[in-house]
């Protein structure tokens, strides 16, 4: 895992939807509708895939980071801020970090109580740090010595575990790091070390990283997860992503793996427009805004602010925080992954058993609300999260359970636009619920107990008639907000059996207006739309304004323009594209791509590209820029696409109207640390989405 601030950047997620724009709504829509229909290679829908059945049934794990790294309990010289990454951290060279072999004995790790604690905590699942970045391996592993066997301990510790799991009757689930600061060939070294890279051969590597992954999936029996890391370096890309992903499938078929073995997995595998690879998404610290229902996902998380021990540290989150977190992505449809890192000596720390133990005691009572369950049908909760058991047939009925985080002190709990009919309802661990009223459609209403039944989390189990009927704002798609003559905006609607009822004057739409699923428009219009049944409005209002525009008039070079592109290379530590200009370029020229082979070195560099683009005809144009780190685009002076500040590899989208003919366009990008890629590329009026082909000559 990655503790470092460009972690935290990186985490930051896209739209719910996985696409993210630069221009609103309407352009978002209309990504979505241009997503490719096939996933990446690798890529799996929610639902499609019978491998993660039971992954997504148990919805929880624990995560376990335990290594060398742990015993310096966080600790180097005075500073107490470290954890697993502390060899990178505390830039501690090689030939000393290897003397903490010795050291490594940790002699009251209980593989059996630590599956145990995980089962009574209601997990299904353990992911443990086979080998972290340090590249020291917890198993027995004849390809080096830089293992638990060579340390006092001398046990393989995933045997142990693996054993214990079966017991237990939960899956075992291996975390391996793709990055190894110890392995002589791989590459890059970190910044700051000494030590040469000459004659390392990154194949060798991958050789070896598969000879250990061969022994990881063959000796220790059926594995759920292989979850990677440790993958946004440079010499790491989506073809090696690819065959890796081919090569453990090949061993285990029925595995899954994450997103992190791509290259491009975007926020950690959300913005599938990035390419994500693998079979589901891994955001890390931070839960998604909304629920996302068409991938699975899985946030892993911290109890205290860091993965590996760090002794010093106890600024953990209270139980309640951790049951709510549960309850909250359990109700947006995807997994929770939940982290211990057991000490030097190898026990769960003190506060982590404690708060285990918490969380097991509220699953004893709540668990059938989170075990088996799918992201609920509203879009926002207001008491707290919703999951969801999905009826089988007409005439059957639909379990919603309501997480109300925050009891009412009447005990009166509602439940706005849900429009089903009630069968029955009652708290779990709880009394029945006293009285529900269907009200005029508007919401239910749920009269229940006056107190609450957990501290942490009072589930309501709600029994409505057949599938979720939730008044849902309809949704516009459309190619863009901004149009040049025409362009039409498509209506729909998740409710079943609505018309949707629209104005294009900015008024609210009755029963009277006009019904439609497409709306064509010529002028600027404020558009509004709601469903309705009969004469009787069944949903929000939903509004977008699309505007008419005038497009932007060609420009004029001296000379024919000539296929390339014009560059300024900058060196120096940058945070945002802004810093670009406050620094002088150490180097410019003219090359044939956008391709960053113009630099001098791997890290804190950056490049301004400038020339031309061709727009074949008149209309509006979109353009993609997908970058790690930061990037921005703009189109004859006007800012298109702003993807600026460090972050994984990311994509974002900005749409301009252009007149025929050429455009002088600016392209920026800076490389903070890691990996680096850019892509850039449009798509318009009869042009299918494409690289970008720049053109260079002088300006008039």
């Amino acid at each position: 895992m990655n503790n470092t601030p460009r972690a935290a950047l990186a985490s930051l997620l896209c739209c719910a939807a996985g696409v993210c724009c630069a221009v609103g709504p309407a352009s978002q829509a209309f990504a979505q509708q241009v997503a490719p229909a096939t996933a990446a290679p690798g890529a799996a829908t929610a639902g499609t895939d019978h491998r993660l059945d039971w992954w997504n049934q148990t919805r929880f794990g624990m995560f376990i980071h335990f290594g060398l790294y742990s015993t310096f309990e966080g600790k180097w010289k005075d500073s107490t801020n470290h954890a697993e990454w502390i060899r990178d951290t505390a830039k501690i060279p090689l030939d000393q970090y290897e003397q903490q072999l010795p050291k490594f004995n940790p002699t009251k790790f209980d593989a059996k109580a630590i599956a145990k604690a995980a089962k009574d905590a209601g997990m299904g699942y353990i992911c443990i740090t086979t080998k972290h970045h340090d590249g020291f391996s917890l198993f027995d592993s004849k390809l080096t010595e830089w293992d638990v066997m060579s340390t006092p301990y001398g046990k393989d510790i995933m045997k142990q575990l693996a054993e214990a799991c079966r017991e237990e009757g939960i899956r075992m689930c291996w975390y391996y790091s793709i990055m190894d600061w110890h392995h002589p060939d791989y590459i890059p070294r970190r910044p700051w070390e000494s030590r040469s890279a000459e004659g390392a051969d990154f194949d060798k590597y991958v050789t070896y990283m598969k000879g250990q992954l061969k022994e990881l999936l063959t000796g220790y029996g059926p594995i759920g997860v292989l979850w990677f890391d440790g993958q946004w370096e440079h010499n790491w890309n989506n073809t090696r992503g690819e065959d890796l992903y081919k090569y453990v499938r090949s061993l285990q078929p029925d595995i899954i793996i994450n997103s992190r073995v791509g290259r491009a997995g975007g926020d950690y595998g959300l913005d599938r427009a990035s390419g994500m690879l693998g079979d589901y998404a891994t955001p890390e610290q931070t839960i998604p805004e909304h629920a996302i229902r068409d991938q699975p996902w899985e946030t892993c998380m911290t109890m205290n602010g860091n993965w590996g021990f760090n002794a010093a540290d106890h600024n953990f989150k209270s139980a309640t925080e951790l049951v709510q977190k549960l309850a909250d992505i359990a109700g947006k449809g995807g997994n929770f992954l939940l982290n211990i890192g057991p000490t030097a000596e190898g026990a769960i720390p003190g506060e982590s058993a404690e708060l285990l133990k918490q969380i097991g005691a509220w699953m004893k009572v709540n668990a059938e609300s989170i075990k088996g369950t799918i992201a609920g049908p509203f879009d926002s909760n207001p008491w707290g999260a919703c999951t969801m058991r999905p009826h089988a047939g007409s005439d059957s009925t639909t379990r919603l359970y309501l997480h109300v985080f925050k009891w009412p002190k009447d005990g009166v709990v509602r439940v706005p636009g849900l429009l089903n009919e009630v069968v029955g309802a009652t708290v779990l661990g709880g009394a029945p619920v006293s009285k529900f009223d269907n009200g005029d459609g508007a919401e239910v209403v749920l009269h229940c107990q006056a107190a609450a039944a957990n501290a942490h989390d009072t589930v309501i189990s709600l029994e409505i008639k057949g599938a979720p009927d939730v008044a849902s704002a309809p949704t516009f798609g459309s190619e863009s907000d901004m149009f040049v003559g025409r362009t039409a905006v498509k209506l729909a609607s998740s409710q079943a059996n609505v018309e949707i009822r629209y104005t294009k004057d900015g008024s609210v739409p009755t029963a009277q207006s006009p019904v439609g699923s497409l709306v064509s428009l010529t002028d600027t219009t404020e558009l509004k739309a709601r469903s309705f049944r009969g004469d009787r409005a069944v949903s929000p209002v939903a509004s977008a304004k699309y505007t008419n525009v005038k497009p932007l008039p060609p420009v004029g070079a001296k000379a024919e323009p000539k296929p390339g592109v014009h560059f300024d290379y900058y060196e120096a530590e940058f945070k945002k594209v802004a810093d670009m200009d406050s620094a002088k370029p150490v180097s410019s020229g003219d090359c044939s791509a956008m391709d960053l082979k113009s630099r001098k070195r791997d890290l804190n560099f950056a490049f301004k590209y400038t020339g031309y683009i061709s727009a074949k005809s008149e209309g509006v144009y979109h353009f993609y820029v997908s970058s790690d780190d930061g990037s921005t685009l703009m189109i004859d002076g006007k800012m298109v696409v702003d993807n600026d500040t460090p972050h994984s590899f990311r994509e974002r989208r900005g749409d301009v109207a252009l007149a025929a003919g050429l455009h002088a366009f600016e392209l920026r990008f800076f490389e903070n640390t890691g990996g680096f890629s850019l892509k850039a590329e449009m798509q318009g009026p009869g042009l299918k989405r494409e690289d970008l082909k720049p053109l260079v000559s002088e300006a008039k």
